[in-house]
């Protein structure tokens, strides 16, 4: 990857298999990986996960012609379409603490820059006009 790029990351509280499903049926979308929350590396904090999402989708993928979407269930049932976040992903440490710097300001960060078990940098945030932004450097192989 030599430029930034942003990527489409869709929440479905509760329903991401039937909308892959769906989506797969409707305009052809292959899907991809796919990790439920019981499968994550790391353990995830305490309360994070409303009651009986253990076996949700924690992180899935599908494309659509050239376009990659991915995709979650989130960690409850209450996000309706408004509940979607843009994906900032660039090769550089440098340039994602930029980008997360610039999209902050006068936002709210919900997950600070750091590392993780899948980037070497990631941080969430709100910017101030309310779109959701995921900030990262992808990890090895990633």
């Amino acid at each position: 990857m030599s430029a930034p790029q942003v990527l489409n990351y869709l929440f479905f509280s509760g329903r991401c298999d039937e909308a892959i499903a769906f989506y797969q049926s409707a305009i052809g979308a292959k899907p991809g990986m796919l990790m439920r929350f019981n499968e994550s590396p790391a353990p995830l904090p305490p309360g994070m996960l409303q009651a009986g999402f253990e076996t949700k989708v924690m992180h899935a993928e599908f494309t659509v012609g050239e376009t990659r979407v991915l995709c979650s269930d989130g960690c409850d049932d209450k996000s309706k379409f408004a509940g979607f976040s843009l994906v900032f992903q660039t090769p550089s440490e440098a340039e994602a603490e930029r980008a997360f710097a610039a999209l902050a300001e006068g936002g709210k960060v919900t997950m600070p820059l750091a590392k993780t078990f899948w980037s070497p940098k990631y941080g969430m945030l709100t910017d101030k006009f309310g779109v959701g932004w995921m900030v990262m450097v992808p990890g090895e192989g990633g």
